[in-house]
C-alpha cells in the first residue's frame, strides 16, 4: 500500500492520479477475468464434400464449439489444420463470426482444402492404418477476435476403420 501511495504521491496532478488508478484497476480486473477460464471444447460434428479445383479435394468441416465458462466468447474468424496419421493433411480458414454463449455451444463451418500430394501421401499410408483399424487425427486451430483475442483449441482421436477381410454378420 505504501508503494501505491508513493507512486500516486509522485504525480503532481489529481487528474493524472485518477487516470493511473483507473487504468491499473481496469487492467487488474481484465487480467483476473481472463485467467481461470476453462479452455473451449472443440470436436468434429460433421464433414461434407465440396467442389474442388484441379487435383485438390475440398470439404466443409463442421465443428461443435462448447464454452464451459460463465462469459460468452465472441469470434470473427477461424483457422485450422488437420493432421492424419501424424502428417499434415488439410487446412482451412473462414471469416465466419459469431458468439459461443456462456455455458453453451455453436456449430462453425470451415472449408478445408486437401492438396493433391497430401491425398496421395495419405493413400500410401492407408495400408499401415488399415491393419490396426485406426487412423489417428489431430486438429489444431484458433478462433480470432473478441475481447480475449485469439483462442486456440485442439482435438485428437482416431477414426475407426472396418477391418479388411471381415464381414459384418
Amino acid at each position: 500500500m505504501s508503494l501505491l501511495r508513493t507512486l500516486l504521491g509522485s504525480f503532481r496532478s489529481a487528474r493524472l492520479r485518477l487516470f493511473v488508478l483507473a487504468v491499473a484497476t481496469l487492467t487488474l480486473s481484465a487480467c483476473a477475468g481472463l485467467l481461470g477460464g476453462d479452455p473451449l471444447r472443440v470436436s468434429v460434428a460433421g464433414i461434407e464434400p465440396l467442389q474442388g479445383q484441379g487435383l485438390e479435394m475440398r470439404f466443409n468441416l463442421k465443428l461443435r464449439v462448447q464454452n464451459p465458462n460463465d462469459t460468452a466468447v465472441s469470434f470473427n474468424g477461424i483457422s485450422l489444420d488437420l493432421d492424419l496419421n501424424g502428417k499434415p493433411f488439410a487446412s482451412g480458414v473462414s471469416d465466419q463470426s459469431g458468439t459461443v454463449p456462456r455455458f453453451g455451444e455453436t456449430i462453425v463451418s470451415v472449408p478445408l482444402t486437401v492438396p493433391a500430394f497430401a491425398a496421395v501421401r495419405q493413400a500410401l499410408a492407408f495400408a499401415g492404418a488399415a491393419q490396426s483399424g485406426q487412423f489417428p487425427y489431430t486438429l489444431h486451430g484458433k478462433l480470432a477476435g473478441g475481447l480475449t483475442g485469439t483462442t486456440r483449441f485442439s482435438d485428437q482421436g482416431a477414426l475407426s476403420l472396418p477391418m479388411l477381410g471381415t464381414a459384418s454378420q
